[in-house]
Protein backbone atom coordinates (compact mmCIF):
# COMPACT_ATOMS: atom_id res chain seq x y z
CA UNK A 1 0.00 0.00 0.00
CA UNK A 2 1.22 3.45 -0.72
CA UNK A 3 0.57 5.67 2.22
CA UNK A 4 1.40 9.18 3.12
CA UNK A 5 3.11 9.30 6.39
CA UNK A 6 1.14 10.22 9.04
CA UNK A 7 3.40 13.44 9.90
CA UNK A 8 2.83 14.87 6.52
CA UNK A 9 -0.69 14.22 6.81
CA UNK A 10 -0.70 16.53 10.11
CA UNK A 11 1.30 19.27 8.35
CA UNK A 12 -1.27 19.74 5.94
CA UNK A 13 -3.67 20.01 9.32
CA UNK A 14 -1.44 22.51 10.64
CA UNK A 15 -1.15 24.39 7.26
CA UNK A 16 -4.72 24.07 6.87
CA UNK A 17 -4.59 27.11 9.86
CA UNK A 18 -2.39 29.02 7.44
CA UNK A 19 -4.92 28.75 4.66
CA UNK A 20 -7.72 29.71 6.86
CA UNK A 21 -5.95 32.94 8.39
CA UNK A 22 -4.90 35.95 6.96
CA UNK A 23 -1.76 36.27 4.23
CA UNK A 24 1.33 36.95 6.17
CA UNK A 25 -0.13 35.71 9.64
CA UNK A 26 2.06 34.70 12.29
CA UNK A 27 1.35 31.75 13.81
CA UNK A 28 2.93 30.42 17.38
CA UNK A 29 3.20 26.14 17.90
CA UNK A 30 1.17 26.57 20.83
CA UNK A 31 -1.91 28.35 19.10
CA UNK A 32 -1.41 25.74 16.53
CA UNK A 33 -1.32 22.90 18.51
CA UNK A 34 -4.33 24.49 20.14
CA UNK A 35 -6.57 24.88 17.32
CA UNK A 36 -5.42 21.77 15.50
CA UNK A 37 -5.73 19.68 19.18
CA UNK A 38 -1.92 18.01 17.76
CA UNK A 39 0.15 17.19 20.75
CA UNK A 40 2.91 20.42 20.83
CA UNK A 41 5.84 17.83 20.62
CA UNK A 42 4.36 16.79 17.27
CA UNK A 43 3.74 20.34 15.99
CA UNK A 44 6.93 21.77 17.23
CA UNK A 45 8.85 18.94 15.45
CA UNK A 46 6.42 19.49 11.89
CA UNK A 47 7.10 23.18 11.94
CA UNK A 48 11.13 22.91 11.97
CA UNK A 49 10.43 19.91 9.34
CA UNK A 50 8.50 22.79 7.25
CA UNK A 51 10.94 25.57 7.90
CA UNK A 52 13.80 23.57 6.64
CA UNK A 53 12.30 22.74 3.39
CA UNK A 54 11.29 26.30 2.74
CA UNK A 55 7.64 25.95 3.09
CA UNK A 56 7.01 28.34 6.48
CA UNK A 57 9.35 31.19 7.67
CA UNK A 58 10.23 31.07 11.26
CA UNK A 59 10.04 35.01 12.80
CA UNK A 60 11.58 35.23 16.38
CA UNK A 61 10.85 37.43 18.87
CA UNK A 62 8.15 37.45 21.24
CA UNK A 63 5.46 37.92 18.55
CA UNK A 64 7.33 35.47 16.94
CA UNK A 65 6.07 32.20 15.30
CA UNK A 66 5.49 31.01 11.88
CA UNK A 67 4.01 32.08 8.74
CA UNK A 68 3.99 30.34 4.42
CA UNK A 69 6.70 30.58 3.11
CA UNK A 70 4.70 31.55 -0.17
CA UNK A 71 0.87 31.82 -0.89
CA UNK A 72 -0.91 28.48 -0.21
CA UNK A 73 -2.00 27.93 -3.95
CA UNK A 74 2.31 27.62 -4.62
CA UNK A 75 3.02 25.68 -1.94
CA UNK A 76 2.50 22.28 -3.56
CA UNK A 77 1.87 18.60 -2.19
CA UNK A 78 5.05 17.28 -2.51
CA UNK A 79 6.70 20.39 -1.27
CA UNK A 80 5.02 19.31 2.06
CA UNK A 81 5.42 15.73 1.83
CA UNK A 82 9.37 16.34 0.90
CA UNK A 83 10.01 18.72 3.59
CA UNK A 84 8.44 15.48 6.09
CA UNK A 85 9.38 12.55 4.02
CA UNK A 86 11.84 13.41 1.70
CA UNK A 87 11.22 13.02 -1.95
CA UNK A 88 8.76 10.76 -2.91
CA UNK A 89 10.12 7.25 -3.81
CA UNK A 90 7.97 4.58 -4.83
CA UNK A 91 11.23 2.09 -4.76
CA UNK A 92 15.06 2.19 -3.27
CA UNK A 93 16.16 1.72 -6.88
CA UNK A 94 14.33 4.80 -7.88
CA UNK A 95 16.20 7.13 -5.24
CA UNK A 96 19.56 5.68 -5.37
CA UNK A 97 20.00 5.36 -1.77
CA UNK A 98 20.03 1.79 -1.88
CA UNK A 99 22.86 -0.13 -3.21
CA UNK A 100 20.70 -3.38 -4.97
CA UNK A 101 23.06 -6.16 -5.58
CA UNK A 102 20.11 -6.96 -8.75
CA UNK A 103 20.22 -3.94 -10.33
CA UNK A 104 22.56 -4.88 -12.79
CA UNK A 105 20.36 -7.62 -14.10
CA UNK A 106 17.02 -6.96 -12.88
CA UNK A 107 14.23 -6.53 -15.74
CA UNK A 108 12.66 -3.79 -13.50
CA UNK A 109 15.86 -1.15 -13.20
CA UNK A 110 14.69 2.35 -14.54
CA UNK A 111 11.49 0.69 -14.79
CA UNK A 112 9.81 2.27 -11.85
CA UNK A 113 11.23 5.87 -12.99
CA UNK A 114 8.10 6.56 -14.93
CA UNK A 115 5.26 5.69 -12.04
CA UNK A 116 7.00 7.62 -10.29
CA UNK A 117 7.63 10.73 -12.14
CA UNK A 118 3.59 10.28 -12.77
CA UNK A 119 2.94 9.88 -9.09
CA UNK A 120 5.29 12.92 -8.28
CA UNK A 121 3.93 15.30 -11.04
CA UNK A 122 0.36 14.43 -9.16
CA UNK A 123 1.96 15.71 -6.02
CA UNK A 124 2.87 18.66 -7.95
CA UNK A 125 0.50 19.53 -9.20
CA UNK A 126 -2.23 19.96 -5.77
CA UNK A 127 -1.47 22.92 -3.95
CA UNK A 128 -2.25 23.25 -0.33
CA UNK A 129 -5.03 25.85 -1.02
CA UNK A 130 -6.84 23.01 -2.91
CA UNK A 131 -6.31 20.07 -0.52
CA UNK A 132 -6.63 22.20 2.84
CA UNK A 133 -10.03 23.27 2.86
CA UNK A 134 -10.47 26.49 5.17
CA UNK A 135 -11.39 26.12 8.20
CA UNK A 136 -12.59 28.54 11.10
CA UNK A 137 -10.59 26.49 13.79
CA UNK A 138 -12.75 28.63 16.06
CA UNK A 139 -16.14 27.29 15.82
CA UNK A 140 -14.76 23.72 13.92
CA UNK A 141 -17.42 25.01 10.71
CA UNK A 142 -16.40 25.18 7.43
CA UNK A 143 -16.21 28.86 5.94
Amino acid sequence: MIKVSKMADYSVVMLSCFVAGTVGQIWSANDISSKTHLPLPTVAKILKLLVKGEVLTSHRGVQGGYSLERYSDEVTVYDIVKAIDGPIALTACVDDSDDCSSQPICPMSGGWDTLNSKIRKSFEEVTLRDIASPVDFITGYDK
